[in-house]
């Protein structure tokens, strides 16, 4: 049974960090490309960050410079690494394990950016 359990999600203040954290568990964790999503409320959910098995990286550009997404395969984990924190950036935060035409996701976790 595969499981990607997100955590790390929380309130913070405009210009905060937060360090969101996903673990894999049922997949071969060095074959999956590995991803964060968000979705805020009454839009579609959309690609922050991916990180592929060869460590390849790619961003969003409104993400691009303070936010870091890094795997450790050995902890079967990924991390998101948010910086500079924008209310936009505002929503619930999904884990994603990607490989060909499979897919898996996590439950989410919140992060509310808020004064």
């Amino acid at each position: 049974q595969v499981q990607l359990v997100e955590s790390g999600g929380g309130l913070v203040q405009p210009g905060g960090s937060l360090r969101l954290s996903c673990a894999a568990s049922g997949i071969i964790f060095n074959r999956y490309t590995m991803a964060w999503y968000r979705q805020a409320p009454g839009k579609q959910r959309e690609l922050v960050a991916h990180i592929t098995r060869g460590d390849t990286t790619n961003y969003a550009d409104s993400v691009k410079g303070r936010f870091t997404i890094s795997r450790d395969n050995a902890k079967k984990t990924i991390y998101l690494e948010m910086n500079s924190l924008k209310p936009e950036d505002t929503a619930v935060y999904y884990c994603n394990a990607q490989i060909l035409n499979t897919y898996y996701w996590g439950q989410g976790t919140q992060v509310t950016v808020s004064s």
